[in-house]
């Protein structure tokens, strides 16, 4: 689709700023508009307040796969986690070709952790890039600004707030104000070696782990505070949500080096089993909140099927580029849920790594998975699964004996999902 095209984008949905709040191991009940009794979350409960709230979204279980799938709209079988290829096309890249300027701030993890230039964000469709190319497990984090080595910081508790600042300043400072803009804001909280700064440090009800979600809630409240200050609200589709499940399984963290001594600081999944690393719930349902002032209903609670690798197709289709012809893309576009056109979404379908799928209401999993060596399924035993999710949302009742004719089903679709298969 040409940039005339994208022009005539109904009137009702013209083109908009895109700004992504994407956090890292954050629990699907960490928020108090997802279910926390513990942490204070006022900015948040706001944004849901304004925007959409969505139950059943879905990242994938394990970070550096979750970013990958984001980036591409293809599941990371196809787009390669933290060794995401070069030939892999990104949503940037594409609607950069249609007038947008683009950033992205924090978290790449998709170049293995190196500074390989033609799989860092530059090459990949950012204008602009400030941020880590890994994670922070060794209790350090070097940052890039665009491809130059740029610093480092032992400071975790500092990275909240670098990130927003350099958000706000790319917003204030460095976009070119005639032009749509995409902001993709990627925070390394809450991943393994977490920290708060001192002023949120022993403040709330949840320990370290809290004072880090609450830090998080009020350098995002500083970061909307923005798009108001700057009359940019009304024009900017806001996209929150997660990479993964919590990281939950203390007989990793108790070998972790680094993390501090005595502390439980992992996050809440609320109903769900498990958390990251996990092809249960835990691991890949995420907390999505989506706002735009007048286009996406307020106050609304939706359940429909939803997850990251839509966003390619979606802003395919809101901003007005053609997603890519020559490979399997694997989202949809979800205007219309968005809209609040469509309550159930253009997906009934998940596709869990390899290991199952979702459609509609029943998960299945295959009786071997093949999860990450932490993961708290990874010693599970070996039978085929399957669980009436709208019923059973803490997968507590195997129904595979019950239902064969609906494990045949899902068993055959996840073969051909996991093939590619487009018929």
């Amino acid at each position: 689709m040409a940039l005339s095209a994208a022009l005539a984008v109904a009137a009702d949905a013209p083109r908009p700023n895109i700004l992504i709040i994407f956090t890292d191991d954050q629990g699907y009940g960490d928020l108090g508009c997802f279910g926390s009794k513990t942490n204070k979350t006022p900015r948040m409960d706001k944004l849901a307040a304004e925007g959409t709230r969505f139950t059943n979204f879905y990242a994938q279980h394990v970070c550096g796969p979750s970013r990958s799938a984001l980036l591409t709209g293809r599941y990371p079988i196809r787009s390669g986690g933290w060794g995401m290829p070069a030939s892999e096309i990104t949503w940037a890249e594409l609607i950069r070709k249609v007038g947008y300027q683009t950033a992205c701030i924090g978290k790449w993890d998709v170049s293995n952790r190196k500074a390989i230039i033609e799989r860092m964000p530059n090459a990949q469709g950012f204008d602009y890039y400030f941020g880590t190319l890994g994670a922070n497990d060794n209790g350090i984090v070097p940052f890039h600004e665009n491809n130059a080595p740029a610093g480092k910081t032992r400071d975790m508790g500092s990275l909240a707030r670098l990130y927003t600042d350099k958000a706000i300043d790319y917003l204030k400072n460095k976009r070119d104000k005639s032009k749509p803009f995409v902001l993709y804001l990627a925070h390394t909280m809450m991943h393994t070696i977490i920290d708060a700064s001192p002023r949120f440090k022993g403040t709330s009800k949840g320990g370290l782990y809290g004072d880090v979600v609450e830090e998080f809630d009020f350098e995002t409240g500083r970061l909307l505070d923005t798009l108001d200050e700057l009359g940019l609200r009304e024009t900017t589709l806001v996209i929150y949500t997660t990479d993964n499940g919590p990281w939950n399984q203390p007989s990793y963290t108790k070998t972790k080096k680094g993390h501090p001594p005595g502390s439980i600081f992992w996050g809440d999944a609320g109903p769900l089993r498990n958390g990251k690393g996990s092809c249960y719930e835990g691991g890949s349902r995420a907390a999505c909140i989506v706002r735009w002032p007048g286009k996406v209903p307020a106050g609304a609670v939706s359940p429909a099927i939803f997850a990251t690798i839509d966003f390619l197709p979606t802003f395919a289709t809101l901003a007005g580029f053609d997603a890519p012809g020559d490979r399997l893309i694997d989202g949809v576009s979800q205007v219309d849920l968005l809209l609040g056109k469509s309550p159930a979404g253009a997906r009934d379908t998940y596709f869990y790594q390899g290991n199952g799928v979702r459609k509609g209401k029943w998960k299945y999993l295959r009786a071997k998975h093949h999860v990450i060596k932490w993961a708290v399924d990874a010693k599970r035993a070996e039978a085929v699964e399957l669980y009436d999710l709208e019923a059973d949302i803490g997968e507590t009742k195997n129904l595979a004996d019950q239902h064969p004719e609906i494990v045949k089903e899902l068993e055959a679709l996840t073969e051909k999902i996991a093939k590619g298969d487009r018929s």
